[in-house]
């Protein structure tokens, strides 16, 4: 055999982070041993594996295509080392959540994953949808939920949950007694939103597309709470999923504002790369969304 599974693990860890100082870093070996080790797997293969720069190795074709061979190998490896050692159960995964999911929905299904074994350990990485979806690419996640469509061929998107985003404003807001509103009435207001790149973002933007030219953005956030905050404090218009209101709704420190004719639906959805193994793990977390999404109110 031309290579060991510590091979795979090294190789896999510089192709991850594009660079052979921090592989060695996440594998823990020094730099030299990771280099030595990664030389030795191409001259064993007779293969390059990297296209080299001054400063990052990208993967070359044969790298492409070995990185998520290498990757389900190693992932199955891991499971039979737990099953040799007496811990049967899932093992340690690696989730990606979109800011909404990451604070409202994720730590419920973190809190049901550890209760399945000592080995169910889940690591969150929140971000918004850009973020995530480069990182499930990038081998860096095992599974994400998001909150909107994201198209590349290297993804499997499955439906989940449904969800709808909800326009909001201060309690001493003029809109807020009657608590709707025209669309003409929301255009006259500014308003606080996402930042590009977010799934609140691309609802909220093929829902006003009709009215780009009218639309009137005062200022954009990458924190929800940022937003609520900047909503209770001054004149402007908010918009961001139901599941991050129920308390400021409450307790009306905000309130919700219907605008007719505005469609602010969306669905929430489960996404890992389509060569990605399904690992005891990844069908544990699965099984826990079908779950959850069972049990939703419609």
């Amino acid at each position: 055999m031309q290579f060991t599974l510590r091979h795979l693990e090294i190789f896999a860890a510089i192709a991850r982070l594009e660079n052979v100082s921090a592989g060695a870093a996440a594998v823990a070996m020094s730099q030299s041993a990771a280099s030595t080790a990664l030389a030795e797997l191409e001259r064993r293969s007779g293969r390059a594996l990297f296209d080299r720069s001054a400063k990052r190795l990208r993967l070359n074709e044969t790298g492409r295509m070995l990185l998520p061979r290498a990757l389900e190998l190693l992932d199955h490896a891991r499971e039979l080392d737990a099953l040799l050692a007496g811990r049967g159960g899932p093992g340690p995964l690696r989730l990606g959540a979109t800011v909404t999911i990451g604070n409202h929905l994720a730590p419920r299904l973190i809190e049901r994953y550890r209760a399945l074994g000592p080995e169910a350990r889940i690591e969150l990485a929140i971000d918004n949808m850009s973020g995530i979806a480069a990182r499930i690419l990038a081998f860096d996640l095992d599974l994400a939920l998001i909150e909107g469509d994201y198209s590349d061929p290297g993804l499997l998107l499955s439906d989940w949950l449904d969800d709808a985003l909800v326009v909001f404003c201060a309690p001493d807001h003029p809109l807020a007694a009657r608590g709707r509103c025209t669309i003409d009435e929301a255009l006259d207001q500014s308003w606080v939103v996402r930042e590009q790149g977010s799934g609140t973002r691309q609802t909220l933007d093929r829902a006003m597309s009709l009215y780009w030219s009218r639309w009137r953005i005062g200022a954009e956030f990458n924190q929800i709470e940022a937003i609520k905050s900047a909503v209770a404090a001054g004149r402007m218009l908010g918009c961001v999923s139901r599941l991050a209101l129920h308390d400021a709704f409450a307790c009306r420190a905000l309130v919700p504002l219907e605008v007719e004719g505005l469609a602010l639906r969306r669905r929430l959805y489960i996404v890992r790369r389509r060569d990605k193994v399904m690992t005891e793990g990844i069908t544990a977390l699965l099984g826990l969304c079908t779950e959850m999404a069972a049990h939703a109110p419609q």
